[in-house]
């Protein structure tokens, strides 16, 4: 039985594996199919239309499947079948229990205890199974999943959010490095920047790079508009995702100025200095307005 899950692990790992490289797949078959094209045709390059749309299908497949396989979705799903579950005992229960009453009193046979049996005995069944499944459900409630290390996948090489995106994750990597030197306690015993500035920093950025994810991911979706419509009508669409792509690269300037404060702020209190808190405090809060106007520009 064992074995059994054992394998069934590996070959789902395997599947996730070939699942995430199929924009890969995609995209090396577009690189022939156009060097195929460029050499065959003495003009101008036909564009390989069937590989480029084929990209967005794949890239939101390799999304949805991530996404199913998340804990949060597995947890979310164990909490529906418990709780359905629960329901349907429960349902039971109280049948058996009308069952064993309408059968003790009579209205429905004889009467008796011996009519009554087996409704109590149902009763008590699906009882016992609602119990369980509510302590279950109780304990799923209770489960707190761990924070995930792992970054969301970047965008597909060709958009135009995928360099902003994969400095925003070297960023975010640094970051946390930074702040995690800020919380640990120095030689004197006490942290060089108080906790509170640095759970501020570390909220503010959170909030900050789910903003730009949000404004890179309305990008994608102008780029996918793009490659649908017709040509006469791509010059605009490319305006749109071009100013969006600096309204992008702004917002990844700016938390970037962050990771800057932020190591200004280790550099200062390694030197024993008070400025550390400063540094951080003051991009912090200018990142927090960013942050404010990036959600509203990305909703």
């Amino acid at each position: 039985m064992a074995s059994g899950r054992r394998d069934f692990s590996q070959f789902q790992a395997k599947l996730e594996k070939h699942i995430e490289r199929l924009p890969d797949y995609a995209q090396r078959a577009q690189q022939k199919l156009q060097r195929y094209t460029e050499q065959g045709s003495s003009g101008a390059v036909t564009r390989p239309k069937v590989v480029s749309q084929a990209m967005p299908v794949l890239n939101e497949a390799r999304a949805k499947w991530v996404a199913w396989n998340s804990p949060e979705a597995k947890l979310a799903r164990r909490k529906r079948r418990t709780s359905r579950a629960l329901t349907l005992w429960i349902m039971a229960a109280v049948l058996f229990v009308l069952y064993a009453v309408i059968g003790g009193l009579g209205l429905a046979g004889a009467g008796g205890v011996a009519e009554a049996v087996p409704g109590i005995f149902g009763a008590v069944v699906f009882t016992t199974l609602s119990v369980k499944s509510g302590l279950r459900l109780r304990q799923l409630n209770r489960v707190v999943l761990p924070v995930s290390t792992t970054p969301p996948p970047l965008p597909p090489s060709g958009s135009a959010a995928r360099a902003p995106m994969q400095r925003l994750a070297e960023c975010e990597s640094t970051l946390a490095d930074l702040l995690r030197q800020l919380s640990e306690p120095s030689a004197l015993g006490a942290a060089p920047v108080p906790e509170y500035s640095v759970a501020d920093a570390r909220s503010t950025a959170a909030e900050a790079a789910t903003a730009l994810r949000a404004l890179a991911l309305r990008i994608q979706s102008i780029e996918r508009a793009r490659d649908a419509a017709p040509a006469g009508e791509r010059a605009a669409l490319d305006s749109a995702v071009a100013t969006l792509r600096e309204q992008l690269d702004d917002g990844v300037e700016s938390f970037a100025a962050l990771v800057a404060a932020a190591g200004r702020a280790v550099a200062a209190s390694s030197h024993g200095l008070a400025d550390s808190r400063l540094f951080l405090t003051d991009a912090t809060d200018r990142l927090a307005g960013l942050a404010l106007a990036l959600r509203e520009l990305s909703t």
